[in-house]
């Protein structure tokens, strides 16, 4: 007897699941339906800034003809699930549909967050998601002009990258004490520093956005800091963060996060055993996860719950990644926190363009984690070590 799965959001990570429960599901016991915000099929989110410099829309879309035209599959574009009545198992839509299902997976993902500064609402702001904002960042841009991208992560220094791809001169502000403060240390931010100053971009950290300004013609003319400087902009684009977009919740009565999110267990479960989380939505005993790797791994477990297999339970503990940030390799791997105990750090560096940071537990002296920044070694390689005593050539792996 066939199923329905009703999956509410079609981004990076709904797509790895239905993608994922397409190959599983060989008896094809599931009808899937797909209940999407966009009015664009699944895309890929991460390299959103390449759509700037010369991609097009399909040569970012995730989904392909085999997907689009396979029966078992009903994609509902720009039709978001609104209300869920767990009792009757049914989604509303935007549209008013009522969707039965036997399963649902929330995989609404999240909402870029816009602090709460004077001026925010200014023509001339812009927050930096979908192609819809790219849009209307591309029709505002002027070349040779500056602009100011609040946030210095990872989401900040791609929306940077947009800027200056656009021909704009662009400042980062960042609130921490260097870039990319939840991931790196200082020594990996100098590397990363280093490279984009040579790009154009100038970059002020430990100082927040106080105001945004506006000209006599009421758009936006300046950016006021914290700290008193006060830099001149057509534009201002925010990507200080996201947030987790959870509001189905409160309509499912189902639990959230303490910092929000749709609580789930390490299975992706929420209070319901017919509704899961994936995602960005997600709060996984607790923890809300921001990068794409992770929301995947969560697909392939969900994926494999459907389809009757022994799941792998999310473990959110390794929060390894490989970025590609302006040209600048970054990658972090395994954990900062020993199993048992303090953990012991070595630096190695070569100059100023190249940075590798491991973490040993004192008492094994085991290796636990680290960060490379640079042209270093295989992440691969030097990942393969976790759990084991670093070989005597470690340097040579991790700076070769």
């Amino acid at each position: 007897m066939t199923r329905t799965l009703l999956v509410a959001g079609h981004g990076m990570v709904g797509h790895r699941l239905v993608d994922q429960l397409r190959a599983l599901d060989t008896d094809r016991t599931w009808r899937i339906v797909i209940a999407a915000e966009e009015h664009y099929p699944a895309y890929d989110r991460v390299g959103l800034s390449s759509y700037l410099d010369g991609k097009s829309k399909s040569d970012l879309t995730l989904a392909g003809a085999d997907l689009l035209n396979d029966p078992r599959v009903d994609l509902l574009l720009g039709c978001p699930v609104v209300s869920v009545d767990r009792a009757a198992r049914t989604a509303r839509t935007a549209h008013d549909d009522r969707i039965p299902y036997n399963a649902l997976v929330l995989a609404t993902g999240s909402r870029p967050f816009v602090p709460p500064v004077p001026g925010r609402d200014l023509s001339g702001c812009f927050v930096y998601r979908t192609f819809d904002d790219l849009d209307a960042l591309r029709a505002a841009a002027r070349p040779g002009r500056p602009g100011v991208v609040v946030g210095g992560g990872l989401l900040g220094l791609e929306a940077a990258n947009a800027l200056r791809l656009l021909g704009m001169r662009p400042h980062v502000v960042e609130t921490g004490p260097h870039l990319m403060p939840a991931q790196l240390d200082a020594g990996a931010a100098r590397v990363l520093l280093r490279h984009v100053t040579r790009l154009g971009l100038r970059v002020h950290c430990g100082t927040a956005t106080a105001s945004i300004d506006a000209g006599a013609d009421g758009k936006v003319r300046a950016v006021t800091l914290s700290d008193g400087t006060v830099l001149e902009a057509d534009v201002v684009l925010f990507a200080a963060g996201i947030r987790p977009r959870d509001e189905l919740a409160g309509t499912m009565d189902l639990e959230r996060g303490e910092r929000g999110g749709i609580a789930v267990d390490d299975l992706c479960h929420t209070g319901d055993e017919r509704v899961w989380a994936i995602g960005e939505c997600a709060a996984v005993n607790g923890r809300c996860h921001g990068l794409v790797a992770p929301g995947y791994r969560m697909a392939d477990s969900v994926a494999r719950q459907l389809t009757g297999q022994t799941p792998e339970p999310f473990d959110g503990t390794d929060a390894s990644t490989t970025l590609k940030l302006l040209g600048v390799e970054i990658a972090t791997f395994g954990t900062t926190g020993p199993d048992d105990g303090p953990a012991v750090e070595a630096v190695f560096a070569e100059g100023s363009d190249r940075y590798a940071k491991i973490l040993l537990s004192r008492h094994s002296g085991d290796l636990l984690g680290g960060i490379l920044a640079g042209d270093t070694g295989s992440l691969t390689t030097v990942r393969s070590l976790i759990g084991r005593r670093p070989p005597a050539d470690l340097e040579q792996l991790l700076l070769p």
